[in-house]
């Protein structure tokens, strides 16, 4: 990447100081690129922050953290908050948000490009998932626990400039632009809707699905996710999907999901965005979808306390 690319390409602005945030920003940050950071509290100030590696090397880097004000020379804002807190945590910012300016969502789960896409004025939209893991180790202090995939790809409005779009595939390992990218998302919608609310409701690590008293769950609901899909002009493939979940249960086995966290912590699920999108989607087109229909009741049951 040249001098001017570098320029141009620092120009980027991370919105969310979690764990794939400080993540994204230290791969970027190594790569040549200093984004600066966006977070909940939107205060103007610089942070150390503490980054080790896979191989265990620990380095720390500067953070500029910056408010909605200094937002007028952004290029390309990355979103890397909650599913369920994209459209409080971005629709504020818009009106400082360049015309021009690209942003790209990177949650867990689908919806928030519907509800925050009438909104834009004409911005460029992309739309990614990730499936690399960081845990945090203080506020300011992040491991990154595994390498995972990267997809991104257009989603609507005016593309992302060649640089930038360079910048982020150099920089995020195991990276790839996809396009279309609602296929990728609805491949890694299914695996989230097969693992994360089981293994909430269940109380175990990812790897305990792969037990046979979870088969038929696990086969009826990403059934019903092909139906959908479908349905939504998505082509999935029933067989190799199932086949994808096992392979995912069989490499994360000894994680916990990101959803049996936030239950076992108290916190706010995703259920909304992964499950709540197949079944707000189901509902569109009459479609019937009972196995989800009963996880996501067991699932916001929990979430509640119950």
């Amino acid at each position: 990447m040249t001098t001017s690319d570098m320029t141009h390409a620092s120009k980027i602005v991370i919105l969310g100081a979690g764990a794939i945030g400080q993540l994204i920003f230290h791969q970027l940050s190594a790569y040549g690129v200093m984004p600066a950071l966006l977070g909940r509290d939107a205060s103007a100030d610089s942070q150390t922050l503490e980054f080790t590696n896979l191989e265990g090397k620990t380095v720390t880097r500067q953070a500029q953290f910056i408010d909605k004000s200094m937002l007028a020379s952004c290029e390309l804002l990355i979103v890397c908050v909650k599913a369920y807190q994209v459209e409080a945590a971005l629709l504020p910012l818009l009106d400082a948000l360049p015309t021009d300016a690209h942003i790209l969502l990177l949650h867990n789960g689908l919806g928030p490009h519907l509800s925050v896409a009438p909104h834009l004025a004409g911005r460029g939209l992309s739309l990614g998932t990730t499936s690399q893991g960081a845990l945090k180790l203080g506020r300011w202090q992040i491991r990154q626990t595994g390498a995972g995939l990267t997809q991104v790809g257009h989603a609507q409005g005016p593309r992302l400039a060649d640089n930038l779009r360079q910048a982020l595939l150099g920089a995020i390992h195991n990276s790839e632009w996809c396009e279309p990218i609602l296929p990728m998302l609805w491949q890694k919608l299914a695996i989230n809707i097969a693992i994360n609310p089981l293994t909430a409701i269940n109380d175990c690590r990812n790897g305990e699905l792969a037990g046979a008293e979870f088969e038929p769950t696990i086969f009826a609901l990403v059934q019903e996710v092909v139906t959908v899909a479908n349905a939504d002009g998505i082509t999935l493939d029933q067989a190799q999907l199932t086949e994808r979940v096992y392979q995912v249960i069989q490499l994360t086995a000894s994680n916990y999901s990101s959803m049996h966290q936030d239950i076992h912590h108290g916190r706010q699920t995703e259920i909304e965005a992964i499950t709540g999108y197949l079944l707000s989607r189901a509902a569109k087109y009459s479609i019937a979808t009972p196995a989800n229909k009963a996880i996501y009741r067991q699932l916001k049951s929990l979430e509640r306390g119950n």
